[in-house]
């Protein structure tokens, strides 16, 4: 028989090294995170049951229970958001602990109170991120013609999923979260393919038609009524950088898409520039400049050329 590797001395000696050479500062400085004020980070799981909780609230019947009628709503709803504040508070409080740098003077008990009075804004936005919500539904609807129902692109778009995740996201984006949002927004992305940054701000009735691929950047602003397909990137064109060379945060480098604009698949705009009001964009169209409304940018169309004996080559 053979002999257990663990009582082998070459293999104790081997794992002693490796473990040893791995618990090196110089090895772990830049990936390791420390519990501060023995704070547990932020829970992935967590928040994703208060994202399927925030669901059922905002969609009654299509979400974490279909048996919700007008009669037993109170109950169930008044459940799904008594669960939604105790454990999203809990998670904003992680994660300030997790953001608070090394070194620097933190009071718990005002970042817990903080946390508190943040969850019950957040709770506010809830009937607003509803209605936004809604619209998106109906912009899914009409904007595609294989709906057959509100109902269907509530179920089955990864338009909705994603913008259910970015909308509650942005709530808390703009109430100064850090690092929730971020992670909320990137569950839709890991399920749907579709990366939209909290940051970014989109008006009413917007569809994303199929979605795998889209791209929308931390400074983008969407107008109201805004369609766009797969593979549409709205990112940034360059990065400035301070006197260390390191990327200056925060400033505006995405595009701005006015009301009414339609962009197809495959496009991508680059740059604080402005794509005017009603204005089409064809498909893997690459755009770095500003467009007034009711522009169409297209594609130039295919040039045939005849070669002979070999001209050309």
């Amino acid at each position: 028989m053979l002999k257990d590797i663990s009582e082998n001395g070459d293999y104790q000696k081997h794992l002693e090294h490796v473990v040893k050479t791995l618990c090196q500062p110089e090895s772990y400085k830049k990936v390791y995170h420390r519990t501060n004020h023995d704070v547990p980070m932020p829970s992935i799981p967590l928040l994703a049951e208060i994202v399927e909780e925030c669901k059922l609230v905002l969609f009654p019947g299509y979400f974490g229970n279909s048996e919700i009628t007008p009669h037993n709503m109170q109950y169930y709803i008044g459940s799904a958001i008594d669960s939604i504040a105790r454990k999203l508070t809990e998670q904003i409080k992680r994660g300030y602990c997790f953001s608070c740098t090394e070194g620097q003077a933190m009071d718990c008990v005002e970042c817990e109170h903080r946390s508190r009075k943040i969850m019950y804004q957040f709770l506010d936005m809830l009937p607003q991120i509803r209605q936004m919500l809604a619209l998106d539904v109906q912009a899914a609807y009409e904007g595609d013609p294989a709906a057959k129902s509100h109902g269907e692109t509530i179920f089955c778009y990864p338009s909705i999923m994603a913008m259910i995740n970015y909308r509650i996201a942005h709530a808390l984006y703009v109430l100064d979260v850090p690092l929730i949002p971020r992670i909320i927004t990137e569950m839709a992305h890991s399920q749907t393919g579709i990366d939209i940054h909290p940051g970014a701000t989109i008006g009413q009735k917007f569809f994303i038609d199929h979605g795998t691929g889209v791209v929308i950047g931390e400074t983008t602003i969407i107008g109201n009524n805004v369609r766009i397909y797969q593979g549409v990137t709205l990112g940034a064109k360059s990065f400035p950088l301070d006197e260390h060379g390191n990327p200056i945060k925060g400033i505006p480098r995405h595009p701005i898409v006015e009301d009414d604009v339609i962009i197809y698949s495959g496009a991508t705009i680059l740059g604080r520039v402005t794509i005017g009001k009603g204005s089409v964009i064809g498909g893997n169209v690459w755009l770095t400049e500003s467009v007034p409304p009711g522009t169409h940018v297209l594609q130039q169309k295919p040039i045939e050329m005849m070669f002979e004996h070999g001209g050309g080559i």
